[in-house]
């Protein structure tokens, strides 16, 4: 993905504020070999690239003052309650070396899955992204984690996900964290008991009215 960003001259808070309220976002792109250099960016097509995913998980082109850059997203500062971006921070990407970021799961299938069609499970999602490291060439967009196969009170483990060619999951310890889980939610005791009222108010009802004359 590509997108515009030029050169900032000027820095401090004031000037910040000044650059917002001209429709522009200050930022700053740093590591690789250069210094860190601060920037600014179109508020409203940074804005709308952030909703992308993508945005969020790919090496983006960044084309400062016309010459392309290749970058990470690192971190974005939102208003407090307004639909505002106010600060983003971008990483320098050498094609050579490794990078680590947070890549997110995406869960498919679920629905069409035995726990859920037959056995009335129902899916949760425990973990919703993972820390990886590879070359950018080799970064994808996300994990892709098929649940059409789980069966109700199962658990899909990390180890149960096989890793994209080139990518490595980063802090994984001995035992694999549990990505998603499908549990049958058992009626509690209060539903039993309001089932069995229910049925006795049934069962008299469908009995013959006594004859008072007797």
């Amino acid at each position: 993905m590509k997108f515009e960003a030029t050169t900032r001259s000027v820095q401090g808070s004031s000037a910040s504020r000044r650059l917002r309220r001209a429709g522009r976002v200050p930022a700053i792109v740093y590591g690789g070999k250069g210094e860190a250099q601060s920037i600014e960016l179109d508020h409203n097509e940074i804005f709308h690239a952030l909703r992308k995913e993508p945005f969020h998980t790919s090496v983006l082109d960044m084309m400062l003052d016309g010459k392309k850059q290749n970058v990470l997203l690192r971190a974005v500062q939102w208003h407090a309650y307004k639909p505002q971006v106010l600060h983003v921070d971008f990483q320098r990407v050498n094609a050579n070396e490794a990078l680590t970021t947070r890549i997110p799961f995406h869960f498919i299938n679920g629905d069409e899955s035995p726990a859920v069609k037959q056995q009335g499970a129902t899916i949760s999602h425990v973990l919703n992204d993972i820390e990886i490291t590879c070359l950018p060439k080799d970064l994808p967009q996300f994990i892709e984690v098929d649940l059409g196969n789980l069966q109700a009170n199962e658990v899909v483990h990390l180890s149960d996900v096989k890793a994209p060619a080139g990518v490595e999951f980063v802090g994984v310890g001995e035992e694999s964290p549990v990505l998603a889980t499908a549990t049958v939610i058992a009626e509690t005791a209060e539903d039993d008991a309001a089932e069995a009222d229910g049925a006795a108010e049934a069962e008299k009802s469908d009995k013959p009215a006594e004859d008072d004359a007797k």
